[in-house]
């Protein structure tokens, strides 16, 4: 009868060990995500952020997983795109080399409104030929989509992620 007692408040200090490490478990995952929701915030509104597309989504075609690094890198003062495009392009350019999405902007206007599950991003470039306004819908967890549209081009979709831009080592 003794080893029954045992058994049973063993199994009960065990289940109450269970329940505590599960809610503990589940409140440090709460913390994670509140921290990362905070520094994704902190990055979005530093203008100080790179999206490294990871697939594209023309608006003829299927989507297409990208194998090579294709970024739109963000800073205060400059906007800088090294994108991939497929679909029609309206006019074709003199140079061959010039084909896809690849600019950098001093003048641009940027926006950023907080939404239900994170940001929309709005920058409209002011000196580029071809890109009319880009939007990057932002999650907290740091996965976006931007879409591009253009003067003489289809529109595009990009589907990657948000990071910050690393510091310069000294």
């Amino acid at each position: 009868m003794k080893v029954l007692k045992t058994i049973l408040i063993v199994l009960a200090l065990f289940m109450v060990c269970a329940i505590d490490h599960q809610s503990v478990a589940q409140t440090t995952r709460q913390d994670k995500r509140a921290a990362k929701e905070s520094e994704m915030k902190k990055v979005l509104e530093s203008k100080n952020f790179t999206f490294t597309a990871q697939s594209v989504n023309p608006m003829r075609g299927a989507t297409r997983t990208l194998t090579s690094e294709y970024d739109l890198r963000i800073t205060p003062d400059t906007v800088i795109a090294y994108l991939p495009f497929f679909g029609r392009a309206y006019t074709a350019p003199i140079d061959p080399n010039e084909g896809g999405i690849k600019f950098t902007s001093t003048k641009f206007s940027y926006s950023a409104q907080l939404k239900k599950n994170g940001y929309q991003i709005i920058i409209k470039p002011a000196d580029t030929k071809d890109v009319r306004q880009m939007v990057l819908d932002v999650s907290f967890s740091g996965y976006g989509t931007l879409s591009i549209t253009n003067l003489n081009r289809d529109p595009i979709s990009f589907y990657g992620t948000v990071d910050a831009n690393k510091k310069p080592k000294k």
